[in-house]
């Protein structure tokens, strides 16, 4: 794991530029579309604390929850180019946004990622009073009761929602979706047993699986997770075709500067450099990225075509 978060430390320093020229003159914030408690939100503190040093100015975490991440999508859309707001981007707003039929803002021209924060595989879950122990027992529950098994997830369109939907497809099991305002509030209903299963981010399940108030059935991964070694892959459960990432990004006002695109860029990536920073998002389990602009632009427009794919399929629509 050391040698694993080494290697991903040099590349993203490899090719980064230096410190950018943003001189914030006053708190910037980092609005988190979720409810606090939950993965993403955990992550934004990690970034927020490792920007307050390199800016000299305190970064704040706010969440702004609604309509699957869009109320705070446009709120940061709808803000000053001027690099003291910033969005805590998720699939949601940067890929499937194509489930929404009445967005009032447009996330692919409104909004420009500046930072490729990690992408971060998923774990089914469910609680441990369901009968099924294993992934194949519970597509084999679905199957013979289509609709009755619920799952929940952060919200419409959310990385969770969209796993889910993947599973749907890729397994022909039909389940009953419970759309929350964040990742921590499905959680909770889910260990206490008022929905069935999850498709939760790695991050916030090793803790509440290790108390037994989960029981993790299989992760999303090509290899397993040191968090939760026995735990295993899609794959060895018997399901190749399912795996998936969430990804979480940081993102600005389409209305920013390229130079100051490209300050925060610079900026962002250099603390995700941070050995300590890298540490601690490897430790919970995610993939530090970085990337470039114009890479990140790039990415978008290859998980967007995807996570597209499977609205269609599934002719998933929010009014």
């Amino acid at each position: 794991m050391l040698l694993r978060a080494l290697m991903i430390v040099g590349l993203l320093l490899t090719g980064a530029a230096q410190a950018g020229e943003f001189t914030p003159n006053r708190p910037v914030r980092i609005i988190v579309p979720v409810s606090p408690g939950g993965s993403a939100d955990v992550m934004a503190r990690i970034m927020a604390q490792a920007l307050t040093p390199i800016w000299g100015q305190q970064v704040v975490v706010e969440a702004r929850t609604g309509a699957g991440g869009h109320i705070a999508g446009e709120m940061v859309a709808r803000s000053p180019g001027d690099g003291h707001t910033i969005l805590f981007g998720t699939i949601a707003i940067h890929a499937a946004q194509a489930m929404y039929q009445r967005l009032t803002y447009d996330p692919s021209k409104d909004l420009v990622g500046v930072l490729l924060l990690v992408e971060v595989p998923f774990v089914v879950l469910t609680h441990p009073s369901q009968p099924f122990r294993t992934l194949g027992e519970f597509i084999a529950a679905a199957k013979a009761e289509p609709g009755r098994i619920t799952f929940g997830s952060a919200g419409n369109g959310t990385s969770t929602h969209m796993a889910g939907e993947l599973f749907q497809l890729v397994t022909g099991a039909k389940l009953q979706h419970v759309p929350y305002r964040g990742s921590s509030q499905s959680l909770n209903d889910l260990m206490a047993g008022n929905i069935n299963t999850m498709f939760e981010n790695l991050p916030t399940v090793p803790p509440v699986a290790r108390d037994g108030r989960v029981r993790p059935l299989a992760l999303t991964a090509t290899a397993r997770a040191p968090q939760l070694p026995e735990v295993p892959t899609t794959a060895e459960a018997g399901t190749p075709d399912f795996v998936a990432n969430a990804f979480f990004t940081l993102a600005a006002p389409a209305s920013t500067p390229p130079a100051l695109q490209q300050a925060l860029n610079a900026d962002m990536r250099a603390a995700l450099a941070q050995p300590a920073t890298n540490q601690r998002l490897v430790e919970l389990g995610t993939t530090p990225r970085g990337l470039t602009l114009p890479e990140i632009r790039a990415y978008f427009a290859v998980e967007s075509e995807r996570w597209t794919k499977v609205i269609r399929a599934a002719d998933l629509r929010v009014d």
